[in-house]
């Protein structure tokens, strides 16, 4: 099985799962039929993929019309008809083991032996699903994220028989979708992602059952001061707690008290009204930062790293995996075994030993993986080693950001799409030191863009300058000032938002190329505050005075169309033209004089600064330089010759 033989795929269910997955699929170009045992769900679901790409469509999120993707999707109650002709048959049914073998059992009959077959399950092993089918090897896990169309990630997962080339084709089919997959290579209760996410809710659980915290100190400790996207008790009033709850009993781990006692109550969460908060008559999850207090979050911390050690150490999962699916699956402001890095392991294996000899309880147990990694000094990343190495002499290693130096490019991106590319501190970090590190003489021009398909950046990560004092903020981060400072031309690659500190970033560039369906602004003065890394400037040098003060007062959006109009943007150009316009910007630039592209940018912005006689003045001795250089004779001669010049930075 291959992904070129990956044409027709059938999804088998159309509840959220069923019908979001369905949608993703068509969206991506491949033929699809969603079929379900009702034609009342099949109805509701294709209505559902209807709202949902009709909503996509006004707002210029998809390169089609809704006709024109719902024209891929069939719709069945017919099992045998759904998969005759599938190249990928997916399985969304309810989580229940006797249902699934059914349908896997039906699948061997009605598929070729070479279709794959692959099940979403969250929560049953692979292998047991598999158990129903005599071709095992070409059955895996295809886990995606809810909501499919918004989440970026899909754990594939291997069962006990899966075959490398089921495993890969389903990799790679994900990759076509515009997903990002992660291996899981051992079917592990949980897999990556809920074996991480366990102790998150499990822990404070059990710290406010034993009287240790409050429900508001968990939350407003794990928000505030460690960055979480919402706390482990809002998170299980979200999802629900019995969901939790029935998770932990058929995996046969202990229920903290407070959740048993909910659940025994009915109290559940927002979807009944009431849960560790009152969403009825009370206000809902209303902490706030001051309700902090003492929260012990490294006992938390600690079990989740721990729970990570158990996935690298037992080849379950790389470290590099364990926090794409942190970071895509559960919005955590960084990957698990990056944090642990930071913490120092040798303090999480302190933190576990001590509450595993209080307590006795199996729970804190140090994998053999996190005791060997502290045994062999390998701490994290003061000692220059812990998950990952530190000590490499190229650069890197970068977590949040990817880049490529190719043919005199370097192409720089963003990678945080479950954060919509948000500059915490590490990436800013990061973009200061590849810039700075970065062999010049091998570069022509730098580009950077945003991963994945909603945003350049849509801001600063407030959540990750949790540990920054104020005073600290004040100044701007080398980041901003390190590209605007790169002696080669950069240009943004500007697709989806690019607000706030994005924007920012994309200021400090030399050239900005956006799709038309982007969108700017400088939406800080919504939160009491101003633009802080550089942006009251640098709009103000771009724009003027007038349209700078109208993007910061106001702190509205404008389109592309209008950015090009302002001179904020250099093009704005439709998505199918968007490549093809940087492809043409990127070979006048790369191929253009590196010294005196360099001298220009040098005095052009050093200019804006100084009077016009100053500036004046910089411009005859940039020019006096460069008539002396090789490229000059070059370029002259090769006018001469009426042939293109081929400069080489001398």
């Amino acid at each position: 099985m291959s992904l070129e033989r990956i044409d027709r795929v059938a999804v088998l269910g159309a509840g959220n799962m069923g019908h979001g997955i369905t949608e993703v699929t068509a969206l991506a170009g491949y033929d699809v039929t969603m079929r379900d045992i009702k034609d009342e769900f099949v109805e509701d679901g294709y209505e559902s993929i209807e709202w949902s790409l009709q909503k996509l469509e006004e707002k210029e999120l998809i390169d089609e019309s809704a006709d024109e993707v719902l024209s891929r999707i069939e719709t069945t109650t017919d099992l045998e008809a759904a998969v005759a002709d599938a190249d990928l048959v997916i399985e969304a049914a309810p989580e229940d083991l006797d249902l699934k073998h059914d349908i896997f059992t039906d699948l061997e009959e009605y598929t070729s032996g070479d279709t794959l077959l692959a099940t979403n399950t969250s929560s049953l092993p692979i292998s047991d699903i598999a158990e129903a089918v005599d071709s095992s090897e070409r059955v895996l896990g295809l886990h995606f994220f809810n909501p499919p169309v918004k989440m970026d990630l899909v754990e594939v997962i291997y069962g006990e028989d899966t075959s490398d080339e089921a495993a890969e084709a389903g990799y790679e089919w994900v990759e076509s979708i515009g997903k990002t997959p992660i291996y899981v290579r051992k079917d592990v209760r949980g897999f990556v992602v809920n074996t991480i996410v366990g102790p998150f809710g499990g822990e404070p659980a059990f710290m406010v059952s034993n009287g240790e915290a409050t429900i508001r100190e968990a939350d407003a400790t794990m928000v505030h001061e460690r960055g979480y996207p919402m706390g482990p008790f809002e998170l299980g009033d979200l999802t629900g707690i019995d969901v939790g709850y029935h998770v932990r009993k058929e995996g046969g781990d202990p229920i903290p008290p407070i959740t048993e006692e909910k659940v025994d109550a009915g109290d559940l969460g927002q979807k009944t009204g009431t849960g560790f908060y009152d969403y009825e008559d009370g206000d809902g999850a209303d902490y706030e930062p001051e309700d902090a207090g003492d929260f012990d979050w490294l006992r938390v911390e600690a079990r989740m790293i721990n729970r990570a050690a158990f996935l690298v150490g037992e080849d379950v999962a790389t470290p590099e995996e364990v926090d794409t699916g942190v970071q895509l699956g559960l919005g955590f402001p960084e990957g698990i075994c990056r944090r642990g890095d930071k913490i120092g392991l040798d303090s999480v294996l302190e933190k576990l030993e001590t509450l595993f000899e209080e307590t006795g309880e199996d729970r804190f147990e140090p994998h053999p993986y996190l005791k060997e990694l502290v045994a062999e000094g390998k701490t994290g990343e003061d000692a220059g080693e812990g998950f990952y190495n530190y000590d490499d002499d190229s650069l890197g290693p970068y977590h949040d950001l990817n880049y490529d130096l190719e043919n005199g490019v370097l192409q720089v991106e963003l990678d945080r799409p479950s954060r919509m590319n948000a500059l915490s501190e590490d990436l800013l970090s990061e973009i200061d030191d590849l810039f700075s590190s970065v062999d010049t003489d091998e570069v022509r021009v730098a580009t950077i863009e945003g991963s994945g398909d909603r945003a350049f950046s849509a801001g600063a990560d407030i959540s990750g300058f949790t540990d920054a004092n104020p005073t600290d903020l004040m100044d701007v981060s080398p980041g901003f000032e390190t590209v605007n400072d790169f002696p080669r031309p950069v240009l943004a690659k500007i697709d989806g938002f690019c607000l706030g500190g994005g924007l920012e970033l994309a200021l400090a560039c030399d050239l900005r190329i956006a799709t038309d369906r982007s969108s700017f602004g400088a939406p800080e003065i919504g939160l009491g505050l101003i633009p802080g890394g550089g942006g009251t400037q640098r709009l103000t040098r771009i724009l003027g005075e007038t349209r700078a003060k109208e993007l910061v007062f106001r702190g509205n959006h404008i389109d592309a169309d209008r950015a090009a109009d302002w001179g904020l943007i250099n093009r704005s150009v439709e998505r199918e033209d968007f490549d093809d316009t940087v492809a043409e910007f990127l070979d006048d630039l790369r191929s253009g004089p590196p010294i005196g592209l360099k001298v220009a940018k040098k005095v052009m912005n050093e200019g804006q600064d100084a009077s016009l006689d100053a500036a004046l003045a910089m411009e005859s001795q940039g020019f006096g330089l460069l008539s002396s250089t090789d490229d000059v004779l070059e370029g002259t001669t090769a006018f001469a010759e009426d042939r293109e010049p081929e400069f080489e930075g001398k």
